[in-house]
């Protein structure tokens, strides 16, 4: 609990800082289609954004944080994704005449994705409710009007609450959506 706490209290700080410095990029207020969910981006600095989505999302098994039996694997659970990202090659797309609307860009960010209790699983038995997947993604964000299309592809140290862990080589993140709001 303190631990949320503490994150909640870094994640209001750095909204408030991004609102004073920021000039290029701007808030996005996204609802996203792909794994559902609601996402607040806001600027922390001239080329960086943090990102808050949480919803409900398909998520694989990882070796060490579950048993799983034959077929495909997968369950479906409430989920926090928590994201800081740098985004390059905003000048370019400028110069190139592409839009920069709702942050669109390339990108390099460290992810923390937290999943929770599943409604749903096939083939999968989690040792623990909570499990938290952590790296460093490349990833493309881009805006076609309302709609907003992000990719991002990276290695993830896996762990949960009961002290099992592991690596992977790659979380993929595919996500469909609506850019609601740009304040």
């Amino acid at each position: 609990m303190k631990r949320t706490a503490l994150l909640f209290v870094i994640f209001i700080s750095l909204i408030a800082k991004g609102q004073e410095t920021s000039n290029e990029l701007t808030s996005v207020f996204r609802i996203n289609a792909l794994n559902p969910g609601l996402e607040l981006e806001t600027p922390i600095s001239m080329k960086s954004t943090l990102s808050i989505n949480s919803g409900i999302g398909i998520h694989g098994s990882n070796k060490n944080l579950n048993i799983t039996t034959t077929g495909v694997t997968y369950f479906i659970s409430p989920f926090v994704d928590l994201a800081y990202k740098k985004i390059y090659n905003r000048k370019n797309r400028d110069l190139k005449g592409k839009t920069l609307d709702y942050n669109s860009g390339n990108f390099w960010s460290l992810r923390l994705l937290t999943s929770f209790k599943e409604f749903k699983s096939k083939n999968i038995y989690r040792y623990d409710d909570i499990s938290f997947e952590f790296g460093p993604t490349w990833g493309i964000q881009r805006a076609y009007n309302k709609m907003h299309l992000l990719f991002d592809v990276g290695p993830a140290y896996y762990f949960d609450t009961k002290g099992n862990s592991g690596f992977f080589p790659f979380m993929i993140q595919l996500n469909i959506g609506f850019n609601v709001k740009n304040w």
